[in-house]
């Protein structure tokens, strides 16, 4: 889901200096609930779980149509085996040494090498190999009256609202989530010194739900837990009633930013500089240096661009007082 949020400033670029250029996105079923109402762009939906099925019917679809560009910005090898399905003059991908699962066998062009840089600036560099130097750093995801309506049932008035989205989606030795003693400590914080409304997000897990129960069992006063609750355009006009975000490396700390909304990223296992909610640099807790020094064994700039620090425990180096010191902060802005 960051990837896809961190696509949309592209398609709005290209549709800003080339507005007569018809551009087609094919994306996953799950994605598309969120931006697949982009004002002009068609959308084709790769349903993933199908298969080499969908793979086929991507093909049956695509047969008799021609691209003159296919700008070839993801790099797995279920996408460069789906990008076979496309016709196109012109295959751009990532320089080789951001091209993994060998996606460089799978293009014709590549875009420019340009080491240690934000995912977001990656996608922007498609850009530079179109000969587009200007930027739209916009996103604008349409939120349907419905969606709106309940987000403003949810949370009425314009009580200060502090959404806290605790948990990554989950993967294979990739720890991202920080505990529930924290979040319940910061909620607590909020609520108590500036009078914040608490909203809790979530997808339906029962790690997410876990943690939605017990951060509200640990606080007094009430809060309102959302967990498993929302679709994604639900999630989306709810981000945008918020006044500030907190949350780890995740999906959800991506369309805050899209929703025009700051975050209080919490990173320790993930590289901010390449991965942190894109708008949101100064409210940032980064704990990464220090993991990977602690754990790895190594200066941040002796590793590979994009390791991660895979152990639970690295989490935990992010402190209380460090995620309310930026919250005190967020507010003296204000």
């Amino acid at each position: 889901m960051g990837d896809v949020c961190h696509t949309i400033p592209v398609i709005r670029t290209l549709q800003a200096v080339w507005p007569e250029t018809r551009l087609t996105w094919v994306i996953g079923k799950l994605e598309a609930r969120l931006v697949g109402d982009l004002p002009d762009v068609e959308f084709i939906i790769f349903n993933k779980s199908r298969g080499w099925t969908e793979y086929n019917a991507l093909r049956r679809k695509l047969k008799k149509r021609h691209f003159d560009i296919l700008l070839h910005m993801q790099t797995s090898m279920r996408s460069n085996i789906a990008s076979l399905m496309i016709p196109a003059d012109v295959r751009l991908g990532f320089d080789r040494e951001r091209a993994k699962d060998y996606q460089s066998f799978f293009t014709t062009d590549q875009i420019s090498a340009k080491p240690r840089q934000h995912v977001m600036e990656g996608f922007l560099e498609f850009l530079n190999a179109l000969g587009i130097k200007k930027r739209c750093i916009e996103w604008y995801i349409p939120v349907s009256p419905e969606a709106e309506k309940a987000a403003e049932e949810i949370l009425p008035g314009h009580q200060p609202t502090l959404v806290i989205s605790p948990c990554a989606s989950p993967r294979f030795r990739n720890f991202r989530n920080w505990h529930i003693e924290g979040y319940s400590a910061v909620a607590a914080y909020a609520i108590q010194k500036y009078g914040f409304r608490v909203v809790l997000i979530g997808a339906p897990t029962p790690v997410e739900r876990h943690y939605g129960e017990q951060i509200s069992k640990q606080i007094e006063s009430p809060i309102i837990n959302l967990i498993g609750k929302t679709g994604l355009k639900d999630l989306l006009a709810i981000l945008k009633r918020a006044t500030l975000v907190v949350a780890p490396d995740s999906g959800p700390a991506h369309i805050a930013t899209a929703a025009g909304t700051p975050v209080i990223g919490l990173y320790a296992t993930t590289n901010p500089d390449r991965a942190r909610p894109y708008l949101s640099e100064k409210w940032l807790v980064n704990r990464y240096p220090e993991a990977v020094r602690t754990f790895l064994g190594k200066s941040p700039d002796d590793v590979p661009w994009g390791t991660r620090v895979r152990r639970e425990e690295a989490m935990s180096l992010i402190t209380v007082d460090a995620v309310t010191a930026r919250l005190d902060e967020f507010m003296a802005s204000l």
